[in-house]
């Protein structure tokens, strides 16, 4: 431990308890990586705080000593967003899981920031209601807001922005603001929440966040719909969201991806662009949006189409679709998956997907796409040898050429993944000069920039 850091363990145990600071290796060693691809870097210090008051008491200690801080949920993110790069403090947001309050009048609940997705679910159930944002990892809420995930249920209920009503941030000097109200709109002043949410630990660290609810839906059907072509299976999408049906959820799998989840989950469903459905609704609403949504995959030359009500089945179902990331690791021992994804206007989104596995066979590494169709967002599934050079920079050059793909058709590099370390090169062609305006709200709210420094952009 260097005079530097043993300083600043001192001072840190002034204002938490012994056990809320750690310097030890196999602690920073889980803070110095998420489940990205990219290269590990450790913390100095990892901290546990408890309440808003240890975490203004961390940034205070931090911005006077300028020592970068990095927030960190569970490690689930796809972009290296919590790696310290750094080195400096991790804020491990573990032991602040509380929920806090639960309004189901007002469809709120208020949380804090290592709460997961699961265990508010969880909660939420004893009053009939439900969280919709499914990133597919448990990841935590705070995390969520912090790279404004998204999901499967995006096409119906929107993403982790649109479910914020209220921020509590701790700033770069320790201060502590809101972002919002409880009213469901309000025409007054900047859009703060807007800002933050999305902002990946760069501007400030979340201490509690006031999201909106949904009831659950009366009943609920699953289904498959199976194509020919990956160009069919979005068309009929399109004419589903253009026709107004109320659907849950629509995941699109190529072929490549799901021969994998026969393999992984012993299924045997056709291994052809297959189409993942789900509807919410009442139960006369509900057959009628299946019998329409089953005369529109007619009409795009579906090959067949199966639903199911049975909870079972559609677990089963789901579990095929939420496990593809593991199926492909499960197949390819020794290789390290990387996940990156895109985000295009839905009308080009069936010629992207089919340039992307034009460019991926191209560099001969093995590989898949799934996409949350009904938005425009996919994401590309590469094994890849981690020591392996020349298979990195394969990857990095199919990332940057769907990248470069995405934007000139008015997309973006990262529809719910984030910036992070891995889209940091993207972001002026993306912004242009709206760049200049970030950078300056990044330097007038972070002026010694240590929060997350090295993310999204450099100063």
């Amino acid at each position: 431990m260097t005079v530097a850091v043993e300083l600043l363990v001192n001072q840190l145990k002034q204002v938490l308890l012994e056990e809320q600071v750690s310097t030890n290796e196999t602690v920073r060693q889980l803070h110095g990586k998420d489940e990205s691809h990219h290269m590990m870097s450790l913390p100095d210090i990892v901290v546990f705080p408890r309440s808003t008051a240890d975490v203004s008491a961390i940034l205070k200690i931090a911005h006077a000593q300028r020592v970068p801080v990095v927030p960190f949920g569970v490690g689930s993110s796809l972009e290296g967003n919590a790696i310290p790069i750094a080195h400096g403090i991790s804020i491990d947001f573990s032991e602040m899981n509380t929920i806090l309050e639960v309004r189901p009048d007002d469809l709120l609940v208020k949380v804090q920031p290592g709460v997961t997705r699961s265990q508010l679910n969880k909660e939420l159930k004893k009053h009939g209601l439900q969280f919709t944002v499914d990133p597919g990892a448990d990841a935590t809420l705070g995390g969520m807001a912090a790279t404004n995930a998204s999901g499967t249920t995006a096409v119906r209920y929107g993403v982790m922005r649109d479910q914020v009503r209220d921020l509590e941030v701790v700033l770069a000097d320790g201060s502590v603001i809101h972002t919002g109200n409880l009213a469901a709109k309000s025409s007054s002043g900047y859009h703060l929440n807007g800002l933050f949410v999305g902002s990946e630990g760069t501007l400030g660290c979340f201490t509690e966040l006031t999201l909106k609810v949904y009831g659950i839906p009366e009943f609920v059907t699953a289904g498959r719909a199976v194509f020919d072509t990956v160009g069919d299976a979005v068309s009929a999408v399109t004419a589903l969201l253009q026709a107004g049906i109320s659907i849950g959820r629509v995941e699109l799998v190529d072929e490549s991806s799901m021969k994998q989840a026969n393999v992984y989950n012993d299924t045997s469903f056709s291994e052809k662009p297959t189409l993942f459905l789900e509807f919410h609704g009442n139960e006369a609403g509900m057959h009628a949006d299946i019998a329409f949504a089953t005369e529109i995959f007619e009409d795009y030359s579906c090959l067949s189409v199966e639903f199911e009500q049975d909870n079972a089945a559609r677990n089963k179902l789901w579990e095929a679709r939420h496990s593809l990331a593991y199926a492909y690791i499960h197949a390819y021992p020794g290789k390290k998956l990387m996940s990156t994804d895109v985000c295009v206007p839905i009308s080009v989104l069936a010629e992207t997907i089919l340039y992307a596995r034009e460019q991926l066979d191209h560099v001969g590494l093995a590989g898949g796409f799934v996409g949350h169709v009904g938005d425009g967002n996919f994401h590309a599934l590469l094994m890849l040898n981690p020591n392996d050079t020349e298979e990195q920079a394969k990857a990095d050059r199919f990332n940057e050429q769907i990248v470069q793909y995405a934007l000139l058709r008015g997309g973006t590099c990262t529809g719910e993944h984030g910036v992070g370390i891995g889209k940091m090169k993207y972001q002026a062609t993306e912004h242009g000069s709206s760049l200049v305006v970030m950078k300056s709200i990044k330097a007038a709210l972070d002026p010694l920039n240590i929060m997350n420094p090295g993310k999204i952009f450099t100063l």
